[in-house]
């Protein structure tokens, strides 16, 4: 059942390239996520995470500053720190904050 998922999982990232692809919320996007955690606990491992995955990888979060930095509550109410957020979503936040505190426009000299 193990190499199962495994399988079907390196099908998807072969017929679905990174282009095509949902864009994942999370840092480590959730089929790198469930292929991470099939083999290294086996295919209820990698089914649990599944099912986590689709639960919270959805539309309908918040983003929000703290004092910790960024974070991000999903759809199901849970919490994720900057460091799980992926790239794509806080890269526009940081040039935006780079840019309203004037270090956008810093020259070297």
């Amino acid at each position: 059942m193990k190499w199962l998922l495994l399988v079907s999982i390196k099908i998807y990232w072969k017929v679905f390239t990174e282009e095509k692809r949902r864009n994942c919320l999370f840092k480590e996007t959730c089929s790198h996520y469930v292929y991470r955690h099939t083999s290294e606990g086996g295919f209820f491992k990698g089914a649990i995470a599944l099912c986590q995955r689709i639960k919270k990888c959805k539309k309908g979060y918040k983003l929000y500053s703290s004092l910790q930095g960024f974070e991000m509550e999903l759809a199901d109410g849970s919490v994720i720190k900057e460091d799980e957020i992926a790239t794509r979503i806080l890269e526009p936040i940081y040039r935006q904050v780079q840019v309203h505190s004037g270090l956008g426009s810093l020259r070297k000299e």
